[in-house]
């Protein structure tokens, strides 16, 4: 049997767990402490061996649809959750250093963890990367009012991996970060954030929730509706309510719509983050890949009721409320470009578009227009589990981007086709090269050819995919 690893890094010795293909994990580290609506104080030093064998626990908060699908375990809950997980390839030791991809879960900023078993690094790290998933503050913890408590859980992640990476053979000059949903539009904020300049090098962003990033007056409001769902009158009184206390009242206010869902999201403005995220993520030199699935919303539409029985008064209603005077034309252009579609799903589409495909495709022209590097692609391979009702729905790329296809319950998203091997191993070969080299293998995004690559079973650059949908929006 292998002895267990044992690194002695700046922060700290650490004993991990050897994997049967050589390479290692070490679990559940802590790179700060927090006091609730307190800013996070960096762990720099800790005595004696600590046993990195185990997940550390998950931020206190309500388990939303897809970590349920994805079989998240939420009974470990504390506000003491500052953790991350390192997966390397091989027994840390002296040889070259690695490139580093640090991976921040989605979730709406309200749930998820980095111990989703989907998230696992070590097929990843296979592929000749250090792989770091971190957790961070959720919900009213880590969201609540200007103070983006989240947003410098993961700042303080990346100072520990500028300290701490060498010694788990890991390239501190050469990090990426990556994120999907939630984590994709933190790595947008990140690449804004003055804060963590210098701290990482590249960003890859998986259908990025960009439209939940709100403003500082949002924020302020939204602390002050909390307060009052909670019977208290300032954010101190918040400290006796234990963690239950607090979840009940977020549950409370998670029930009330808003556009863009941003009870508790960062906000623009607020500690750490500029006024304007999006523009100043795009003026960010960095080298950046952005994509989205081809059917993000159908994951809640198709599996709600009320929004999978909607009909043609529906759609002409949404056309009317979205495009405006354009909406007879907005509607011939779906039909036309999505022929075998139906009122819901058209409506589900839109509803894409407008929370993830478009505003992706904004940023990307953004940075096109600042002269820096972007890729953008397009995931739109179907899943056939529910008969094929969810298609290519948002959180359905991530075990192909960790290609976590073998992993318990994974077939229950993708089901268990074949043509599933060699998408997976493409896409997380794709972000393996984006970390050593700064660029995928296919084109750059410009205004001209607009290049994007469709990950599907056949996988294909495109040009301006869905143009005619693009150009409805030009005038929003």
């Amino acid at each position: 049997m292998t002895n267990p690893p044992i690194v002695v890094s700046p922060s700290g010795t650490v004993r991990g767990i050897s994997r049967p293909d050589g390479g290692c994990e070490f679990l559940g580290m802590r790179y700060a402490t927090a006091a609730r609506h307190q800013n996070p104080e960096d762990i720099t030093a800790t005595e004696g061996v600590f046993e990195a064998t185990a997940f550390g626990p998950i931020c206190p908060q309500i388990p939303g649809a897809l970590e349920i699908i994805l079989g998240a375990d939420t009974t470990n809950i504390s506000e003491d959750c500052l953790h991350l997980n390192v997966f390397t390839p091989a027994a840390p030791s002296s040889q070259p250093q690695l490139p580093v991809l640090v991976w921040i879960h989605g979730g709406a900023y309200n749930n998820g963890s980095n111990s989703v078993p989907l998230y696992h690094g070590s097929s990843l790290a296979s592929r000749g990367v250090v792989v770091v998933a971190i957790n961070y503050r959720l919900g009213s913890f880590g969201f609540l009012g200007v103070d983006n408590f989240g947003i410098l859980d993961m700042i303080s992640a990346l100072r520990w991996v500028q300290r701490n990476i060498a010694s788990f053979n890991g390239d501190a000059n050469n990090v990426t970060i990556i994120g999907e949903s939630a984590g994709g539009s933190a790595v947008v904020s990140l690449m804004s954030s003055p804060e963590a300049k210098g701290l990482f090098h590249k960003a890859w962003a998986m259908s990025p929730s960009i439209g939940q990033l709100r403003t500082k007056d949002r924020a302020v409001q939204a602390e002050q509706v909390f307060l009052e769902h909670a019977g208290v009158s300032t954010r101190k009184d918040l400290q006796s309510l234990t963690i239950a206390e607090m979840l009940d009242v977020q549950a409370k206010l998670e029930a009330i719509p808003t556009e863009n869902f941003d009870h508790f999201t960062p906000a623009a403005g607020g500690s750490a983050l500029p006024h304007d995220i999006v523009t100043t993520a795009a003026e960010s030199p960095l080298p950046f890949v952005v994509g989205t699935n081809r059917d993000e919303n159908r994951l809640w539409a198709a599996l709600d009721p009320a929004q999978n029985q909607l009909g043609e008064d529906h759609w002409d209603d949404l056309c009317a409320q979205t495009f405006g005077e354009r909406a007879a034309h907005a509607k011939n252009t779906y039909k036309r470009i999505r022929p075998n579609e139906v009122p819901w799903q058209l409506i589900s589409s839109i509803h894409t578009d407008t929370a993830f495909r478009q505003r992706a495709q904004r940023i990307s022209e953004q940075r096109v227009a600042a002269n820096n590097k972007t890729w953008m692609y397009w995931f739109t391979w179907p899943t056939p589990v529910l008969d094929g009702i969810v298609g290519s729905c948002h959180g359905l790329d991530i075990p192909f981007a960790f290609d976590n296809l073998s992993l318990p319950r994974t077939d229950d998203l993708t089901g268990d086709g074949a043509e599933r091997t060699e998408i997976a191993k493409r896409f997380a070969d794709e972000i393996a090269q984006f970390a050593k080299s700064s660029a995928p293998s296919w084109p750059a995004f410009d205004l001209a050819d607009r290049s994007t690559l469709e990950i599907n079973a056949e996988i294909a650059v495109l040009n301006d995919p869905e143009k005619e949908i693009r150009e409805i929006y030009l005038s929003l």
